[in-house]
């Protein structure tokens, strides 16, 4: 089933061709040109996911989101925000309000298929025995296998357990006390630089195949797997 996405933008050329864009790529589109449109939208089938854009007739992006995260059916839906160059206070003040990522004006439709997707898989994890494939790194849950195409990978548990968390949340930022939550879970003791240690064993295990620079450090911040490099 396609998913489902609402577009809220008030001038319409940006909106007609986000919408254009969403559409080529098989997505099921509604639009909103203003807040209490956008608000009315709110129906079911729920949309999977919203383009919000900032500046809006009759309301901002973060009365949007505020609004979103108060009612239980549209809490977590993700949105990824549409924001202008200069307005660098309003996006982290939505990324605090609860915005799942943000574009700057102008993009290109390349690249919002991509954030869309980054999104729509960090909110949808794959179950746990899919087959997972990224540029043919493949990794295969039900046999515990990791292949470069038909290379098999050898790495350890914790390094695969790391592995397997990346490729279902791709682009974006996990801290090393979040990692710990996620692949040691919070009733052990580990230190944070431990992380550090089992992203350099998992960087190289891929270093042969050349898939380590998907395991990017980002500084002060943590780290992120991301096929854009």
């Amino acid at each position: 089933m396609a998913k489902r996405i609402l577009v809220v933008e008030d001038e319409a050329p940006i909106r007609e061709m986000i919408c254009f864009v969403l559409e080529q790529n098989g997505y099921e589109v509604i639009e909103a040109e203003d807040y209490d449109r956008a608000v009315r939208q709110l129906i079911e089938p729920w949309p999977d996911l919203i383009l919000l854009d900032w500046m809006l007739p009759g309301g901002s992006g973060i009365q949007y989101i505020r609004h979103l995260k108060k009612e239980a059916f549209t809490r977590d839906i993700p949105v990824l925000m549409l924001t202008a160059k200069g307005e660098e206070e309003d996006r982290v003040r939505g990324l605090d309000a609860g915005a799942d990522d943000y574009m700057l004006k102008p993009f290109s439709p390349k690249e919002l298929i991509a954030r869309i997707k980054a999104i729509i898989r960090r909110v949808s994890p794959s179950p746990e025995d899919e087959v997972i494939n990224i540029q043919g790194l493949i990794l295969d849950p039900s046999s515990h296998r990791v292949m470069a195409g038909e290379t098999p990978i050898d790495m350890g548990p914790t390094e695969y357990r790391l592995l397997h968390f990346f490729m279902t949340h791709t682009e974006r930022v996990y801290t090393r006390e979040h990692l710990l939550n996620q692949v040691w879970g919070t009733n052990v003791y580990v230190e944070d630089r431990t992380v550090d240690v089992h992203i350099r064993r998992l960087r190289k295990a891929l270093e042969t195949s050349g898939y380590e620079k998907m395991i990017q450090t980002v500084r002060g911040a943590g780290y992120r797997f991301s096929v854009r490099y």
